[in-house]
């Protein structure tokens, strides 16, 4: 394992409902990052695809129903074409590269986290568990069959996506995993955000990586193709409509980049995996030697949640053998 690994997180907006221009900065950022000889750069929730901030997700009439065909059309299927151009970016730029995206899954969209490496292989994925609050009505549910963990040269890599990381059980499956550099992109720039990240980094004695956006209301398109809620009138185009805060946290809490609430910018950290995670574990090992699992523990169902599941391939079924069970239906 390297000794340390200069991260770096990206604190933008996207460019709403338009996912080729939102590549296009997203790769401009890239190469700002690694000029800073960043060699792993962690992009903010929902970048790819967009946060629907503002947005109201109950509107069931035909302009709420328009959005929300605006929005599927802006999200991206995984793997897919935008997907082989992020993973030739972090080829590109020689990085590990971990971003916040919208997922197309047939019809339903998926808060999701996407992985790559300086090779420009896509490792894979990790689906929000949980969608919060009014998210629920726009985003389906993830599972734990996507919640990975990385090994990299410089630590084991992961992510969990905004208030899961209030979700002390999953918490404990991703601390369980061996998770030593744990990535927080969160749609939460509240005040009391930077202490719960400070926490998590004590918790699990890992450095915590937490990308936010900054978003001003002139960044998402305006009214009336975009109404944003509550009301249009209380905002003007450079109204800040997303602060910010992204941070970077020590495993002892200790705040080593950020946060950073007047605007867009790069974040930058050396991260001593092997020479700080052992100082914090000694005292606290939350999975180790300070567990009680005589007393507590915890089963994690990592298999995939289907609604429909096939017994036998359909590529198997012949024509005349699907007609007949047609007639017996």
């Amino acid at each position: 394992m390297s000794s340390t690994v200069r991260a770096t997180v990206v604190q933008a907006s996207s460019i709403f409902y338009d996912t080729p221009a939102t590549l296009d900065k997203a790769e401009r950022l890239l190469k700002e990052a690694a000029a800073l000889g960043s060699q792993l750069v962690v992009f903010p929730d929902s970048f790819i695809g967009g946060y629907p901030r503002g947005y109201n997700f109950a509107d069931q009439s035909p302009r709420g129903k328009e959005s929300f065909r605006k929005y599927h059309a802006s999200a991206i299927n995984v793997p897919g074409p935008e997907v082989d151009r992020l993973a030739s970016m972090a080829a590109k730029y020689k990085v590990y590269l971990v971003t916040g995206a919208i997922e197309r899954d047939g019809y339903t969209l998926h808060c999701t986290v996407l992985f790559f490496d300086p090779e420009g292989n896509y490792l894979g994925k990790h689906r929000k568990l949980m969608p919060t609050y009014l998210e629920r009505l726009v985003w389906g549910f993830g599972d734990c069959s996507t919640t990975p963990v990385y090994d990299t040269p410089y630590g084991k890599l992961g992510s969990v996506i905004c208030w899961e990381n209030k979700m002390p059980l999953l918490r404990t499956a991703m601390y369980g995993k061996g998770i030593e550099i744990y990535c927080a992109p969160t749609a939460d720039s509240g005040d009391t955000w930077v202490a719960t990240m400070r926490h998590i980094a004590m918790e699990g004695g890992c450095y915590v990586l937490s990308p936010i956006q900054f978003c001003r209301r002139k960044d998402y398109p305006p009214p009336p193709e975009y109404l944003y809620s509550p009301t249009e009138e209380d905002v003007t185009p450079d109204s800040i409509v997303w602060a910010g805060g992204s941070v970077i946290i020590s495993p002892h809490g200790e705040i080593l980049a950020g946060p950073n609430y007047e605007g867009e910018g790069l974040f930058t950290a050396d991260l001593d995996v092997r020479g700080e995670i052992p100082k914090a574990k000694f005292q606290f090992d939350v999975v180790g030697h300070y567990s009680r699992a005589d007393v507590l523990s915890l089963t994690v169902n990592n298999r995939p949640s289907l609604p429909v599941t096939f017994t036998s391939s359909p590529s198997k079924i012949k024509d005349n053998e699907e007609m007949d069970e047609c007639k017996d239906i």
